[in-house]
């Protein structure tokens, strides 16, 4: 048996050498052609896929990936010469933010990118993003970026620059919108730039201006040849007088406008718009037509009494709203009785606050209760305090003293948040009544400390995800004392069927 297994051994081993001299020469041939080669991109040699697939596949690259691919493969060089998405900002090119400083941080940025786009042939292009942070660009390389970038197909252009004197801002070339090559584009976002077009983009359907130099007369311009826009932000655009929106954008809905210090009227006549975010300092402007609009949001600006505003005009000028948020800095005059009744309100969301300070101690937490009233469809009911002493009134002594309004009944109220909630007297009788009141009241949340809406009921269970906000000794010694006035005057008064959510302060960070 051993000489018949020491036979088969031989035969198997001389059959082999053939197979194994043939192998050798192979990866011999194959050392030589990787060395005769080694200037060259070596193609892919795996299985076979269409070209329309490779391009895909690198297309959902990130773009220090794509670029490294590019170096490598041929196939994967022709897909980065028409990489659809090209993104540029210091992040997406591994560039730490000032990490040179100053104008050499522009030099190196504004090489890289424009290796980038030498290289890239224009061609299929769908988004087009450039965000810069550091010192200004020159115009010639953003010329003629954009003139690669802007070819017939492109879908979305956002240009953001950073902020400089307005004499020295970028002009955006608006001629390379002009003859097909702008008709294609879906968003259009501008950062810090001058912006003057020359006509309407036809498939246009969000616009963002934010700090652009853009008349009334030129944004109408644009806005009377975009038929089917759908979204219109407007900040810090210091140019335009008069708004104009006109009938023809039956598409738009949704409308932005914040801290434009020259406007002076908005002339809406959008049949279909029905959210509007405004600042404070605008929304006593004429607007229009606004029978149509369903979500209001009054930013936050240096305007007081937004809450009193809102309950006195608001129910006449926007009688239809479903969701209101109101934000105020000061409030000196208390809640009024509405002149009419919000019937459609289903939402309302109240944010009070100073950066520094005492909220205005003469505002009565408990004038909100018109307010409610005027709201007979109100479900959801938000009431945030922002402030770093508390200087109203706080409560003492027995319920004997707390105002009651029995005769004010709020039966759709079922959500109710306070945030911020302290122990002045007013805060805790407005709560009193919405218990009393609220008759199909399911959630009641009073969280004793305003730190940005963490929704755990643990506080402990944010250090997770990151870290409390930091709270002065003032505001974490009130939020002693308004558990104190929870226990003694608002648990006693929760039905079985509400469920009450305290969010007390951090037991680490938070701790005196």
């Amino acid at each position: 048996m051993a000489v018949k297994r020491d036979q088969r051994r031989r035969q198997i081993q001389s059959s082999s050498l053939p197979v194994a001299s043939a192998a050798k020469r192979k990866v011999s041939s194959c050392q030589k052609d990787d060395y005769s080669e080694v200037t060259k991109i070596p193609r892919y040699s795996g299985p076979y896929l269409p070209e329309d697939i490779w391009c895909q596949i690198h297309a959902l690259l990130p773009l220090q990936d794509a670029a490294r691919a590019g170096c490598v493969s041929h196939d994967f060089l022709n897909s980065w010469r028409c990489r659809p998405n090209l993104t540029l900002s210091e992040k997406t090119l591994g560039l730490k933010e000032n990490a040179f400083g100053g104008a050499r941080q522009a030099r190196y940025f504004t090489k890289i990118v424009d290796g980038i786009m030498k290289k890239h042939s224009g061609i299929g292009v769908k988004t087009f993003t450039l965000q810069y942070c550091g010192s200004c660009i020159q115009a010639s390389h953003l010329n003629n970026w954009l003139q690669i970038a802007v070819t017939p197909g492109l879908e979305e252009l956002v240009l953001s620059l950073p902020p400089v004197p307005q004499a020295e801002y970028y002009n955006f070339p608006c001629p390379f919108l002009l003859n097909g090559r702008g008709d294609s584009i879906r968003n259009l976002n501008l950062t810090c730039c001058a912006f003057h077009p020359l006509a309407g983009l036809g498939c246009l359907r969000k616009l963002h201006l934010y700090q652009v130099h853009i008349t009334g007369d030129e944004l109408e311009c644009l806005l009377s040849n975009s038929f089917v826009l759908e979204k219109l932000n407007l900040m810090h655009c210091n140019k335009i007088i008069c708004l104009k929106i006109l009938c023809l954008l039956k598409e738009l809905n949704h409308l932005t406008v914040f801290e434009c210090a020259t406007l002076e009227v908005i002339e809406n006549k959008a049949p279909n718009l029905s959210t509007v975010r405004i600042d404070g300092a605008l929304i006593r402007l004429p607007f229009g037509d606004s029978l149509q609009v369903k979500d209001l949001e009054i930013l936050c600006s240096s305007e007081s009494n937004l809450v009193h505003y809102a309950c006195a005009e608001l129910p006449l000028i926007m009688p239809n709203l479903e969701t209101l948020a109101i934000s105020s800095v000061d409030e000196i005059l208390n809640t009024p009785v509405l002149p009419a009744k919000f019937l459609h309100l289903k939402e309302l969301e109240i944010s009070l606050g100073v950066s520094e300070g005492p909220f205005s101690p003469a505002y009565d937490y408990f004038s909100l209760v018109y307010f409610l009233d005027a709201c007979p469809g109100l479900e959801t009911f938000i009431l945030a305090v922002l402030q770093t002493r508390m200087k109203h009134r706080s409560i003492s002594g027995n319920c004997s003293g707390l105002r009651l309004m029995p005769e004010r009944h709020h039966a759709s109220i079922n959500n109710v948040k306070i945030i911020g909630f302290c122990s002045a007297k007013s805060m805790v009788e407005l709560t009193c009544h919405i218990l009393d009141s609220a008759t199909s009241l399911v959630n009641l949340t009073l969280d004793t400390i305003y730190d940005g809406g963490y929704e755990s009921t643990d506080r402990l269970a944010v250090h997770e995800i990151g870290h409390c906000s930091p709270i002065g000794k003032h505001m974490i010694m009130e939020a002693d004392k308004a558990l104190l006035a929870i226990d003694k005057y608002i648990v006693p008064k929760v039905p079985s069927r509400v469920n009450l959510n305290i969010k007390k302060p951090c037991s680490r960070c938070h701790a005196l």
